[in-house]
């Protein structure tokens, strides 16, 4: 388990244990659907709940899988947060219209192309599409996504479709491209003999044991495996040219339902994982890129500005049903 850096506790000594910090409010406790797995931020919750004397229930699932089973509880959601470990599913949503508008003074330190335009939720981390590697196994380094469906990478990829982050990433795909390129793409991925697998970290455990060379991915996953094994890895971390959407920068990120009557001790919450010493303990302890300017990057990799992401705004990523129906009508799901 992951635990919080001694910079975090010193530095949020401002969130006093009980201070409930909801005005009027008597909350004891708060219900979080959180699409973030629990090794990373539970640390930060824990850490909350000492400060704040207010208990979260915390309900642990894949992101994508939790906006679906939002949509169908709608304005009858027990929850009053949702935490989502991409934007896509944030927007999705959001655009049933089952989101509060948060206050300019949530969040107000995180970049606001990080925030939704309407202010229904707001960015926490970054995390940056790449492609991981086995060092010496590939001669020449993709360029774009496009150079996947190569017939030299022929049974050579991972890939991890029914996770949200790829899922955003086919989004972003659709978008700019548009969905008859999309499908092409996804359809010579799979003829290509992509391997498939379910979670990011799979497939980078496979780079590093060799039964395959290359796999989309977040880029902290290279750490989180190294970490979790205890040494090195065999993988590296790579990105394409400038501009190509296999770089895609992705957020984690949370809203707080409509229903809840509990918002004020909810954007307090906000208000801590979005505070710069949280931030700091994120890209220390989980090797995300912060969202706030000045903050740096994880260690050995560019700064956020510098990795060549695409022009997206995030709020396109909301059309996650299209794309899961995509990529069941392509074979991938």
């Amino acid at each position: 388990m992951i635990v919080a850096g001694a910079g975090l506790l010193a530095g949020l000594g401002f969130w006093a244990a009980g201070n409930s910090g909801s005005g009027s409010e008597e909350v004891k406790e708060l219900t979080i659907y959180s699409g973030r797995s629990e090794e990373f931020i539970a640390p930060f919750f824990a850490r909350w709940e000492q400060e704040s004397g207010i208990k979260l229930n915390v309900r642990y699932g894949d992101s994508a899988e939790l906006a679906a089973q939002i949509l169908e509880e709608g304005k009858n959601s027990p929850a009053d947060l949702f935490l989502s470990q991409d934007a896509g599913s944030l927007g999705a949503v959001s655009a049933a219209g089952l989101f509060s508008t948060l206050p300019d003074s949530v969040a107000n330190q995180i970049e606001k192309k990080y925030i939704a335009g309407d202010r229904t939720w707001v960015g926490v981390t970054g995390r940056a599409r790449v492609f991981a590697y086995r060092p010496g196994s590939i001669d020449v380094l993709p360029q774009s996504v496009t150079d996947l469906t190569n017939s030299s990478f022929r049974g050579r990829i991972g890939i991890a479709p029914s996770n949200a982050s790829f899922q955003a990433f086919v989004t972003a795909l659709i978008n700019q491209r548009g969905e008859k390129f999309a499908e092409n793409w996804l359809k010579a991925i799979k003829a290509n003999d992509a391997k498939i697998f379910l979670k990011n970290s799979a497939i980078v455990e496979a780079i590093d044991k060799g039964e395959i060379d290359l796999g989309l991915v977040n880029h902290y996953y290279v750490w989180e495996v190294s970490e979790a094994l205890g040494r090195e890895i065999d993988v590296q971390i790579g990105f394409f040219a400038p501009g190509d959407i296999g770089n895609l920068v992705n957020v984690s990120g949370v809203g707080v339902f409509a229903t809840s009557a509990k918002t004020s001790a909810a954007t307090e919450l906000i208000n801590y994982l979005t505070s710069k010493p949280a931030q700091i303990s994120f890209v220390e302890d989980t090797h995300e890129y912060s969202l706030i300017p000045g903050v740096k990057s994880p260690e050995a990799l560019p700064d956020l500005k510098k990795i060549g992401a695409p022009q997206v705004d995030l709020r396109s990523l909301e059309k996650v049903q299209q794309t899961q129906e995509l990529l069941v009508k392509v074979g991938l799901l």
